[in-house]
């Protein structure tokens, strides 16, 4: 699936001196997993304003079906963008860096690859709650038992990458940043 997509140019920047091609912990992933959903919150209340303002929307469940498709759209370029820099925000924060198998940086095509595979994580207990009319409690708990699932079976990789990582061709790597310049005394 991966091999369709071109591979970067031998001048498209590798791993800089301050990323170590081995992954992150499962904990500090699942911790920038967690941190990015918060942050996530900000982009919702900015794209749903917004597009309850252009369709003037008046009522939360009016055009509810198309703003999700709103938001699918603005997540899409908002990891694209930030993956094919490397770094999302929580990225950065917890020294965490997306790169593609051989280290290099992500392509466009390849991080869109990669959000579309990350859906993986969300879709199939989604899925399986509305071909079964689950409430929103039995909902929750198939979609957090599916989350850690998901999480532990990156321990069997043997890179430790997550299943969508492997299969879009990309890697979590350990990112140190380079120290500050020292700032001169008066």
């Amino acid at each position: 699936m991966s091999a369709s997509l071109p591979s970067p140019s031998p001048t498209t920047a590798t791993a800089d001196a301050g990323t170590d091609l081995t992954a992150p912990s499962l904990r500090r992933r699942m911790a920038c997993w967690l941190y990015e959903g918060m942050l996530m919150f900000g982009v919702v209340f900015i794209a749903s304003y917004l597009f309850s303002t252009l369709t003037q929307t008046r009522n939360a469940l009016d055009n509810r079906h198309a703003q999700q498709a709103f938001l699918f759209v603005v997540f899409g370029i908002y990891f694209t963008w930030f993956w094919a820099k490397g770094q999302t925000l929580a990225m950065k924060t917890w020294h965490i860096r997306v790169v593609d198998r051989h280290g290099h940086a992500l392509t466009q095509p390849r991080a869109l690859l990669r959000y579309v595979l990350s859906w993986l994580w969300l879709l199939p207990p989604l899925a399986v709650s509305g071909a079964m009319a689950l409430s929103g409690a039995e909902l929750s708990v198939l979609l957090t038992g599916w989350v850690v699932i998901w999480a532990l079976l990156s321990r069997f990789h043997p890179q430790r990458q997550f299943l969508h990582d492997a299969l879009a061709g990309t890697r979590l790597v350990q990112h140190t940043p380079p120290p500050a310049p020292a700032r001169a005394k008066r």
